[in-house]
């Protein structure tokens, strides 16, 4: 009995010093057990843009309008129809236009024919005055009746020149309700495509309070992107960055262009400042139209095949724009190490310098650091 007694005793002494053991090695390999996560360094590409919405609309379109008031009387072209320089578009009733120009032309006439006659009698006056001036002269007749040749010579004189005065003002009338004769007839100013009709054929125009819209023709060969920017972002900005938007109906094709303009007057939607930013964009096909809805990005720096990392990876040096601290898994323990970023999204950044493509950097909690170098 004492002799069991003696053996259970000694193999409890062993499976607890096993147990210890094993408690040890345990401990031991949860103290190596890394606190942290590395991943490599990839090549890949970075775009830091200014997203924005934008909508389209011809870069060069005319509103045609009247010059003078009328009846439409017929429109020659429908929406869509292609339209070339010069090509009639519609016509004004020229009714009244006809009659003010035959009326100016019989009073042309009429002042033509009194000159005509004023210049017989002036021609008339002048013998008389010439004869009287010889009479005069041998004494055969009187200084009363020479004076009233002259003044009778003078009175006509006169009288074709008010003549040629009141020629002269009629050949202007005439020539500006000719020129409204001719405003009843409505060309086509540039060439492009017919997008809008705002007047029907019947319909009486006025103007005279402003000029009336008959319809709108835009070039659609080449389509501009209004894109409404914030202030917060609109600072961003430069002229002549590359931009590129998709749209709704093809989001997967990117259209690119270059940023023409930002318009300095904003505008405010509830309450928030937006400026107008413009860029041009070839549309070929004419698949893009006018008030299309573009989802826009102004890429402010790009990089493309270069070794990327985390933003949240990285921490930054104080008082320095791109600068900043990694840190890299050497000889199976992290370290510090000094990079420079450049391209950045604010979730990945491209490295300029400190790391290459497969180099191990720590994503997650840190472990024991060593100096930056």
């Amino acid at each position: 009995m004492r002799r069991r007694s003696i053996f259970l005793s000694a193999v409890l002494m062993v499976t607890a010093a096993g147990a210890g053991g094993a408690w040890w090695l345990l401990a031991a390999q949860a103290d190596t057990t890394p606190a942290w996560r590395a991943q490599p360094v990839v090549l890949g590409s970075v775009e830091d843009m200014v997203s924005a919405v934008g909508t389209l609309q011809p870069r060069e379109y005319v509103d045609v309008g009247t010059q003078v008031s009328g009846q439409v009387k017929k429109i020659h072209v429908g929406f869509g129809a292609n339209v070339e320089q010069g090509q009639l578009l519609a016509q004004l009733d020229p009714t009244v236009y006809e009659a003010k120009v035959g009326a100016d032309m019989a009073q042309l006439n009429n002042l033509r024919a009194q000159i005509a006659d004023r210049t017989a009698q002036l021609a008339l006056a002048d013998k008389q005055m010439e004869r009287q001036r010889r009479l005069l002269a041998e004494r055969a007749t009187s200084q009363d009746a020479f004076d009233i040749a002259e003044s009778g010579r003078k009175s006509l004189a006169a009288q074709i020149q008010a003549l040629e005065a009141q020629t002269k003002q009629t050949e202007n009338t005439l020539k500006a309700d000719t020129a409204n004769l001719s405003y009843t007839q409505i060309y086509a100013p540039i060439s492009g495509t017919v997008v809008d009709i705002l007047a029907k054929t019947g319909q009486t125009l006025n103007a005279n309070q402003q000029a009336p819209i008959v319809l709108r023709i835009a070039d659609l060969d080449t389509m501009t992107v209004w894109t409404q920017v914030s202030e917060a972002d609109v600072n961003k900005l430069r002229i002549g960055m590359p931009a590129y938007f998709t749209t709704l109906g093809q989001i997967d094709r990117k259209r690119e262009g270059v940023l023409r303009q930002v318009l300095p007057t904003p505008t405010v939607v509830n309450n928030v400042v937006l400026y107008n930013a413009l860029f041009d964009v070839n549309n070929p096909d004419r698949d893009l139209l006018p008030q299309m809805t573009a989802q826009v990005f102004f890429v402010i720096a790009q990089a493309r095949n270069v070794p990327v990392v985390p933003m949240a990876a990285l921490r930054p040096v104080a008082r320095t724009g791109n600068r900043y601290i990694a840190r890299v898994v050497e000889n199976g323990q992290p370290v510090d190490r000094a990079v420079e970023i450049g391209a950045t999204n604010r979730v990945i950044a491209e490295i300029r310098s400190g790391l290459k493509a497969g180099d191990q950097i720590v994503v997650d909690a840190a472990g024991t650091r060593r100096p930056a170098r």
